[in-house]
């Protein structure tokens, strides 16, 4: 089966191969199996005996579900939420500002990780989870209870899953729809975001103030258009775990699609705060 997303083309391939692992000259046992024709040879219906005439045992690579993807995502968004309480409770609000940076930098790091080399690997995604979750408390800590902005976490948390819900249900229904254009123009448009995102990042170091995100007619802008594609993203996301699922990847790799749905919802959720603050600000 082919596909528009050449990183979903590669994975397949690579399910292929895991799914037809062993089926050589030699067998899954690594013993010579009789391999002419007549015998079982691929392409004969049957698959090759082992050394002892019996027939082989298919390969145990099960592949992903969505299933698989909803108990990974609803797994990481809880341990996201427990990390995130229990470092709201237990770190001081005067090192609030200095956790948040240093998980903001961690999280980056193993995210980048994560994508750029398509690990699916648990134990490196769960890290992930736990060290947003600490980020996240710390930056909801800071606007709650050091910026001032009493009820914005819960009234940010809604929102976040509501638009998440929502475009769900506009991808189920087929309104939206992942063509190859719209994902060439959302990776675009995202790693375009993110270089004016780390641009306004090191120029606020040097003490150059972009207006990008100070709460005014730019800063509502940007805050709208990083909102409206961080909601459109849940798009690509659906479109990947459903061709993931097409092309028979590998169960390992739902931690992988959970992993993309968790960063996209903590973006979301991080641009909604800001919007909320922006709103509030002006009371």
């Amino acid at each position: 089966m082919k596909t528009s997303n050449p990183v979903l083309s590669r994975l397949g391939q690579a399910a292929e191969r895991e799914r037809t692992a062993g089926y050589g000259p030699y067998g899954p046992t690594g013993q010579a199996g009789y391999g002419q024709p007549g015998y079982g040879a691929p392409g004969y219906g049957q698959p090759y005996p082992t050394a002892q005439g019996y027939p082989a045992a298919p390969p145990a690579v099960q592949p992903m579900t969505i299933d698989d993807v909803v108990v990974k995502t609803v797994t990481l968004l809880g341990i996201t939420g427990i990390s995130a309480i229990a470092a709201w409770n237990l770190i001081p609000l005067e090192l609030t500002v200095g956790a948040w940076i240093g998980a903001a930098m961690v999280g980056l790091v193993l995210g980048m990780v994560i994508s750029f080399m398509r690990i699916a690997n648990p134990a490196l995604v769960l890290t992930y989870a736990v060290v947003e979750g600490v980020f996240v408390g710390m930056v909801s800590k800071a606007y709650q209870d050091i910026f001032g902005f009493e009820g914005i976490v819960l009234q940010a948390v809604v929102a976040t899953f509501g638009v998440f819900f929502l475009m769900a249900a506009l991808y189920r229904a087929r309104v939206i729809r992942a063509s190859a254009k719209f994902q060439r123009i959302m990776i675009a448009t995202i790693g375009g975001l993110f270089m004016v995102m780390l641009i306004n990042f090191v120029l606020a170091l040097f003490g150059i103030n972009t207006g990008l995100r100070d709460n005014g007619p730019l800063g509502y802008i940007f805050s709208l258009v990083c909102i409206v594609v961080a909601a459109l993203s849940f798009i690509l996301n659906f479109n990947e775990i459903e061709e993931g699922v097409r092309l028979g990847l590998p169960r390992k790799y739902s931690w992988t699609a959970a992993f993309g749905i968790l960063v996209g919802l903590v973006w979301l959720y991080i641009e909604i705060l800001r919007l909320l603050s922006y709103l509030q600000g002006d009371d």
